[in-house]
């Protein structure tokens, strides 16, 4: 398996994900034209994809999907609660790429699992299985839970929000009071120290790689994030670079994966 993000954050999430026989993209928070020029970065055109998978129906998620999925005529996964509030939003998509999941399912040789997080809005996250390879997404969450744990449990990569710094946050100037109260809410999103104990969770049952996602442009920064959560999880014994890694994903394409079976 093959896998990139070529977009993270509130600007924008895309991710590229290949395995033998098939290719897809999970979000388009893009325009169609950004989209293709950082798909054809990988050499991939939008005539090549399998589908969309989508988590949810906020516009830096579905942004691209519109214009861009019609125009190469994608199939678009989402599951059925989510679909209910994609149709007016995704009105050029023709209804015979409109698919619709409420359970696992296969885009040819790829097995998606989705599991519901959450979220203001019907919300999933997803694991992306290729015989024994396991790759995960996990963000837009305001906490996780046991069940959201065994779902992606055994991914050798997991892309997990850190989208806040607490502090920054609360003395964030730009937000007003309820904005901060959603995002730091039960169905907001995760903040730095809430995604080091599920990173800690993870590393310790066989994750070999993280990937910090979803980073805040007003209160979080892709140093910050990495060095508090590092610092954390050796504080608790887990020192990064020995046993697993920490990758943090930016607006721009970061690095490529590729996932080998255990």
């Amino acid at each position: 398996m093959r896998v990139i993000n070529l977009s993270s954050g509130s600007d924008g999430n895309l991710t590229y994900i290949e395995s033998e026989n098939s290719r897809i993209i999970v979000d388009d928070g893009l325009s169609c034209k950004e989209t293709e020029k950082r798909l054809s970065l990988l050499g991939i055109s939008g005539k090549d994809l399998d589908g969309i998978v989508v988590s949810h129906e906020h516009s830096d998620h579905i942004k691209g999907i519109n214009i861009f999925g019609s125009k190469y005529s994608l199939p678009i996964y989402a599951h059925d609660e989510v679909w209910s509030n994609l149709y007016d939003k995704l009105d050029k998509i023709e209804s015979k790429n409109k698919k619709i999941f409420t359970d696992t399912f296969a885009i040819k040789d790829l097995i998606v699992s989705p599991v519901e997080v959450p979220h203001d809005v019907k919300c999933f996250g997803f694991s992306f299985c290729e015989n024994n390879k396991k790759i995960s997404i996990l963000t837009d969450l305001g906490h996780t839970t046991d069940k959201i744990f065994y779902a992606i449990k055994g991914s050798q990569l997991v892309y997990l929000e850190a989208n806040h710094d607490i502090s920054m946050l609360r003395n964030c100037v730009k937000y007003p009071l309820s904005l901060k109260m959603r995002i730091a809410g039960m169905n907001g999103h995760l903040s730095n120290d809430a995604s080091e104990a599920m990173i800690e969770k993870l590393v310790t049952t066989g994750t070999k790689q993280i990937v910090l996602s979803h980073l805040s442009t007003e209160n979080n920064t892709p140093e910050l994030a990495f060095n508090y959560i590092t610092s954390k999880l050796l504080d608790n014994g887990l020192k990064e670079g020995e046993g697993f890694k920490i990758d943090v994903a930016l607006t721009k394409p970061t690095t490529l994966f590729k996932i080998k079976g255990d």
